[in-house]
């Protein structure tokens, strides 16, 4: 019976990574809610406020790449319980210190510990795709917004008012040791490939990996873009639906509830046609439906227009990040998956921060609306250099679900 004993092994493995992967996101989402209410309750001006939101993404882009050299070195566990065991503790001081100085200083740790957490679990599922199938590819990132954007900020302001913010921060705390807990489960079955050893030198060579190596440029340059687009709607179609459409807040809000469904439903349904049609048609299919919601939002007179336009943003950008992980996963198999993880976890952020700061900076020109244009002609220059076939990888190369369990290293 060995193909049912792969059989369990295989969906075991799965289950335990979404259950983990979804209780990471869930401790996130609260704890992200939680330090911006914190951080209003303690009068934090505008300039504090955005000290604060930048923490915590400063220490993710510092961090990224040298722990992706880490994770070949030390093994994923290590790294992940330490980042668990670390972001805990330092929830626990946030409240000790109320003081928005403070809190910007505890969420500039924090974020520097959040690397050794998903840099870990991008590596074991990236080395897992080989069994998995490219069809289960888009499952990692759904799985993890389903906790983060979805069920923690739910969570959030109800957790809050029963135990109010050191409560919250302490909930936290035992949530990230609880995954740190059970992370064996899954981690233990990660093969560590030839890594560097973490030095200066190491890390400027990650960035060399992206000037010499074609495709990982590619897939990173997509990645970094359609984060950049995602983390700019996110933030300004509020605004947008708020100040020129007179929407409510909570109908404000429904838009980027509508595009987060729109995403995570076809992060884990439509890896399976990525399969079967092949990485040049998927890939074609979200170019164009990406131009055309940016084109209805930076177009839309009408304020009905903007529920359609939200759900297609949703559906394009789920669809790229299913094919990008399946494909970095592809290189990681070559270049190092440590490495490979390191890098897709400093694109991701280093996208959203600049669609933040650069968007916002563009709308102040040209209007918030009219930004939405701006991002179209990017993603059609994708679909050109696609068509011109200046570098294409068939996604039959990758292993199919049905294949892939006899895979080694």
């Amino acid at each position: 019976m060995p193909n049912l004993a792969a059989l369990r092994e295989r969906h075991g493995f799965l289950l335990n990574f979404l259950a983990i992967n979804t209780l990471a996101g869930v401790s996130v989402g609260v704890a992200k809610i939680t330090t911006s209410l914190y951080a209003l309750h303690l009068s934090a001006g505008p300039g504090l406020l955005a000290l604060i939101a930048g923490a915590q993404s400063a220490g993710i882009l510092l961090m990224s790449m040298p722990l992706g050299i880490l994770v070949d070195q030390v093994g994923p566990l290590r790294l992940f319980v330490f980042g668990s065991l670390a972001g805990g503790a330092l929830y626990l001081l946030t409240p000790l210190l109320p003081d928005p100085h403070f809190l910007a200083l505890t969420a500039l740790l924090i974020s520097a510990c959040m690397p050794c957490r998903f840099v870990s679990m991008n590596a074991v599922f990236m080395q897992q795709i080989e069994r998995l199938g490219v069809a289960k590819a888009g499952w990692f990132r759904g799985s993890h917004t389903v906790g983060m954007f979805l069920i923690g900020p739910s969570l959030a302001v109800s957790i809050i008012a029963v135990l109010h913010f050191a409560g919250t921060y302490a909930l936290i705390a035992v949530l990230f040791v609880l995954t740190a807990s059970i992370a064996p489960r899954v981690m233990r079955q990660y093969r560590p490939s030839e890594g560097r050893r973490l030095g200066l030198r190491s890390v400027i060579a990650q960035f060399g990996l992206l000037r010499r190596e074609t495709e990982l440029r590619e897939i990173s340059l997509i990645e970094f873009t359609a984060q950049a687009t995602m983390q700019y709607y996110s933030f300004f179609i509020v605004v947008i639906a708020l100040k020129r459409y007179g929407f409510t807040p909570a109908a404000a809000a429904g838009l980027v509830t509508v595009q987060g469904a729109f995403f995570v439903a076809s992060l884990f349904v439509l890896g399976s046609w990525l399969q079967r049609a092949g990485q040049r048609r998927f890939y074609f299919t979200s170019f164009f439906i990406l131009i055309a919601a940016l084109a209805s939002l930076g177009l839309a007179q009408a304020p009905i227009l903007l529920w359609p336009a939200a759900a297609l943003l949703g559906l394009g950008l789920g669809m790229l990040q299913t094919v990008n992980i399946s494909r970095f996963a592809r290189v990681g198999a070559h270049l190092g998956r440590g490495s490979v993880a390191g890098i897709n976890a400093f694109v991701g952020p280093a996208g959203g921060l600049v669609g933040s700061v650069l968007g916002g900076w563009l709308g102040s020109r040209f209007g918030l609306q009219s930004t939405f244009l701006l991002f179209a002609p990017l993603f059609a220059g994708f679909a050109v250099r696609l068509w011109l076939g200046e570098r294409s990888v068939a996604v039959d190369e990758l292993p199919s679900a049905s294949s892939a369990g006899a895979s080694k290293d």
